[in-house]
């Protein structure tokens, strides 16, 4: 059985967008860089806002 090769999925603009509004939002409402909170959803895997929120509280309560 020959596989075909799979094409490339683009990701689409306007969830990028939405994401990216999402993370400047939660950045300025925790007063943290937009970085930080890109950080969080790399290390968790999750872009769930009540999970990034969790883990920033956690991650200030260690400083």
């Amino acid at each position: 059985m020959a596989r075909s090769p799979q094409k490339p999925v683009e990701p689409d603009p306007e969830a990028e967008a939405r994401l990216e509004q999402e993370i400047a939002s939660l950045a300025k409402r925790h007063r943290v860089s937009p970085a930080i909170i890109r950080e969080i959803i790399r290390r968790s895997g999750s872009s769930e806002k009540s999970s990034i929120e969790r883990e920033l509280q956690k991650s200030k309560a260690r400083r």
